[in-house]
């Protein structure tokens, strides 16, 4: 399922506006704590190509500062520091912004910096210590100081924007950042297509490597489920409880991962929900069908993350074009709660290689672990991007060439892959202190003393796997890269903080464990050691080394490490787990027995806590799954709620769940009838609806006819639902509809709503009230902004609004007379049908492809109903 990213902002009074505004206009300008100018536009290396239209708008995102970064980075020592008082004490969202957070002032003083300069709120929060925004470049040149240029790309053919200068603020305090100032760096997947390897290095495809021989796929290719079975081998952890978020550029197809589970005859049980971060569009639908988008690298995320851990219980999508965005998503529960393991297969340069990491900071005191794709074009080099896989606070993810011993089968051997990326950070990050181990770093794996060297881990990532994609023909032994390990290591871990949460904990950041670890006897049972082939110019030695790692997860060691070892046990669960029965009456609940760690045993129920007169019997008692549980009430049970404990027993084993049970006295049944809204308004030839409910009290349980009286000449009754039988003690409800003909008697009515059901009868009023015609019913139609501005490969989102008129009541299809090259365009709703005498907003959003001429043209969007047609001029603009 999709939903938006929501945005609640804080109320702030005009008196606090207007002293705030005096405040920016009082204060120096302040420079931001992070840099933003290009370094190829410093040094003039991108020639000057011209500016930016200032009417131009473009969504950018700016993030506050941390209040107390030293305490932050003590807390993430401590709460990853076995000796600690705050070992593994993990902070919520809202207590790291209490603790560590912008304060409120700053927060409120950002957002009023933004009104003043005529910027549009798209979402972020206080939490998420960023404010997401939309502009003008006029609006945003000013309000920083700047001027957006456009530069002639120094090694690709295109030009870029970027500020010319280091922005500045008029507030009282420092900015950490503002991203999405800059296109100069182009995100890009972590995944490699062999044909395009093979192009690129002037070979024959078939020569780039053999076909997976070991995998359950077709072709025998490699699926998700297939990684699961050589890292992990086991059946008792699939991730249950946990959830996994995916960090993606780009929207996807759900249609292309239902394609995948489908064709290999799987079915998954996991909640997909894709999260836009900044009104950036969560679907994409390829150029064969339509479309300019790529969901390659969306859908194998999800393959590898699910087919790791197919029980979690949901993957989110955190779909956004600025990383700032994406990430300070990610590190709150607005929209989703928090996700332990996030995965990103992406790989860009920032102006500033220190922007993320007030984030990944976060993280670590959140007990989150972000895996980073190490890349695909072998060792890391100043033109080899690495970032952010070489960032000191993520775990970076290299690639290996696996063979398995059979489909589906345990692992057999590992090869370094040729194409991992890995090496010494060229982004120079200084080396973290658990590289700093001796050991670690050696004369034979030829890593850095005092810069971060990559990757950490490993896992499969060569052309091997089954792939589904841009809505056409799947494909098997076609596609590699990191982009494959990284979101199978997310999975992988979901199955250790499964067991940790088990052992009631749950897991920080690894590295600060895992290497102490590897250097140990235990290293041969947490990794498989990849001692063979090589990455440009580093080797897969003994030991740590620059293309895995310290290798491959080797079933469950590293997870006992992480998690620490699992001792079998059980929990109870009920469903449902409250109930409401009467005097003389019963109720059930089904309770659950969950095995954990292997647990085979049998378990005894037995339920406390019961009122007086009530009684309860299991179904299967002992159980080793699950048994029904009846509650009896007694003709003179006490009445009132209570809290039923059930407690099951398996040897010095024992768990418990809660029912909350109420128990209402005997009644006669009966039932009560209400209207919502209580008064209708309607105009001749037009209709008006109001939701009649009827309540079950006492146990009632019969059919209800409902019946309307006192209505006005013209206008006629009609229910959607006739009779209505609610469920003892609960409810139903009908719609009714109201319609005047165009001669209804003009005036105020009350009309009578009757429910009877044998010789009880109850009813309820709603004040009518029938105005004259004043025309034909029509539309009309308006769109905000009609004008505007669509970058080449962007988006524009306007909005347009439906207006009934004299009643109208029907649906509008909506359309446009041609579209520009290259220009298509979504709707949120098609067709739309606006309220009686209201009106409905539909979101369309237009795009530009990258093969879009520049120029302006002007289109016509067209509305249709039925023989009347309604239109409204466009005028877009597409730029480079």
């Amino acid at each position: 399922m999709y939903r938006r990213f929501s945005f609640i902002s804080p109320t702030v009074t005009i008196l606090a506006i207007v002293f705030l505004l005096n405040t920016f206009s009082q204060a120096e300008p302040q420079a931001l704590l992070t840099r933003h100018v290009r370094d190829v536009v410093a040094d003039g290396r991108a020639p000057l190509a011209g500016r930016l239209p200032g009417t131009q708008s473009f969504h950018f995102d700016v993030v506050l500062a941390l209040r107390d970064r030293v305490g932050l980075q003590t807390f993430v020592q401590q709460v990853n520091d076995p000796s600690s008082p705050s070992y593994h004490q993990f902070l919520t969202p809202q207590e790291f912004t209490t603790r560590f957070g912008p304060s409120q002032e700053d927060w409120d003083a950002l957002l009023a910096f933004a009104k003043a300069n005529g910027f549009q709120v798209i979402g972020g929060s206080r939490d998420g210590m960023d404010l997401r925004l939309t502009g003008t470049v006029a609006a945003i040149e000013r309000a920083f100081h700047v001027t957006i240029a456009t530069y002639q790309h120094p090694s690709e053919n295109r030009t870029f924007y970027a500020p010319d200068r280091e922005p500045t603020v008029d507030l009282p305090f420092r900015l950490w950042h503002v991203s999405g100032l800059d296109n100069y760096s182009i995100p890009h997947p972590m995944f490699v297509k062999k044909g395009d390897y093979a192009k690129a290095h002037g070979i024959d495809p078939e020569k780039v490597v053999s076909h997976a021989t070991t995998g359950s796929g077709p072709s025998a290719s490699f699926l998700g489920s297939d990684m699961r079975a050589a890292y992990y081998g086991g059946t008792a952890l699939t991730g249950s409880g946990q959830n996994i978020g995916l960090f993606e550029y780009l929207g996807y197809d759900i249609a292309d991962l239902n394609t995948y589970y489908s064709n290999v005859g799987q079915t998954r049980t996991a909640t997909v929900t894709g999260i836009s971060t900044d009104g950036t569009s969560l679907s994409c639908v390829d150029s064969r069908s339509g479309g300019d988008c790529d969901d390659t690298e969306q859908i194998l995320d999800m393959t590898q993350a699910l087919g790791m851990a197919p029980g979690i219980t949901g993957l989110y999508v955190y779909v956004g074009s600025t990383d700032t965005a994406i990430i300070s998503a990610m590190t709150v529960t607005t929209d989703a709660p928090l996700s332990k393991q996030l995965s990103c297969s992406w790989g860009w340069t920032p102006a500033d290689p220190t922007t993320l990491d007030p984030y990944f900071e976060k993280m670590a005191s959140q007990g989150q672990n972000f895996f980073a794709a190490a890349g695909d074009s072998s060792a890391w080099s100043a033109s080899n991007e690495a970032w952010p896989a070489d960032d000191a606070n993520i775990v970076s993810v290299g690639g290996t060439d696996l063979t398995t011993s059979s489909a589906a089968g345990p692992w057999a051997s590992e090869t370094a892959w040729a194409d991992s990326g890995g090496g010494i950070s060229p982004d120079s990050i200084p080396i973290p202190s658990w590289q700093q181990l001796s050991g670690v770093i050696t004369s034979s794996n030829r890593g850095s003393t005092t810069l971060r060297n990559g990757p950490d881990v490993a896992a499969n990532a060569n052309f091997t796997f089954y792939v589904c994609a841009d809505q056409t023909t799947c494909t098997a032994n076609d596609y590699g890269g990191t982009s494959f390990a990284t979101p199978m290591w997310a999975g992988y871990l979901a199955l250790a903080n499964q067991q940790a949460a088990s052992n009631g904990d749950s897991i920080g950041f690894i590295n600060p464990t895992i290497y102490p670890a590897a250097l140990g006897s235990s290293y041969s049972t947490l990794f498989h050691d990849v001692t063979s082939g090589s990455c440009g110019t580093y080797s897969g030695i003994t030991g740590y080394d620059l293309c895995t790692g310290w290798g491959s997860p080797k079933t469950t060691g590293l997870i006992n490490l992480l998690a620490g070892s699992s001792t079998p046990s059980f929990t109870l669960s009920d469903s449902p787990s409250s109930l409401t029965i009467t005097q003389g009456g019963s109720g059930t609940s089904t309770i659950t027995v969950t095995d954990v760690g292997g647990f085979t045993g049998s378990v005894t129920l037995a339920a406390s806590g019961l009122p007086s007169g009530v009684t309860a019997a299991f179904g299967t008692n002992p159980t080793t799954g699950s048994s029904v549980l009846t509650l009896t009430a007694s003709s003179t049970a006490t009445t009132g709620a209570a809290t039923v404990t059930i407690t099951g027993t398996s040897g010095s084993l024992s768990a418990t769940t809660k029912l909350a049970l109420t128990v209402n006295s005997s009644a006669t049944p009966n039932f009560t009838i209400a209207a919502s809204p209580t008064s209708v308004t309607v105009a001749q030839g037009a209709s008006g609806t109001s939701t009649i409910t009827i309540t079950s009290t006492g146990g009632f349980n019969s059919a209800t006819t409902l019946s309307a009286s006192g209505l006005p000449s013209g206008v006629t009754a009609a229910f959607s639902t006739n009779p209505v039988t609610p469920a003892a003690n609960g409810s139903a409800t009908s719609t009714l509809t109201l319609t005047a003909s165009s001669s209804a008697t003009v005036g105020a009515a009350t009309v009578t709503i009757t429910g009877t059901s044998g010789s009880t009868t109850h009813s309820t009023t709603i004040a009518l009230t029938v105005n004259a015609s004043t025309g034909t019913a029509n539309f009309t139609l308006s769109l905000s902004p009609s004008s505007f501005t669509v970058d080449e490969r962007g988006s524009v989102t306007t909005t347009l609004t439906v207006t009934s008129v004299n009643g109208f009541h029907s649906a509008v299809d909506l359309s446009v007379n041609e579209f520009p090259s290259g220009v298509s365009a979504t709707a949120s709703a098609n067709p739309v049908t606006p309220p009686a005498n209201g009106s409905s907003k539909v979101t369309i959003t237009w795009s530009a492809s990258r093969s879009a001429p520049t120029g302006t043209t002007t289109i016509e969007l067209i509305g249709t109903s039925g023989s009347l047609t309604n239109q409204t001029p466009v005028t877009i603009t597409v730029a480079k």
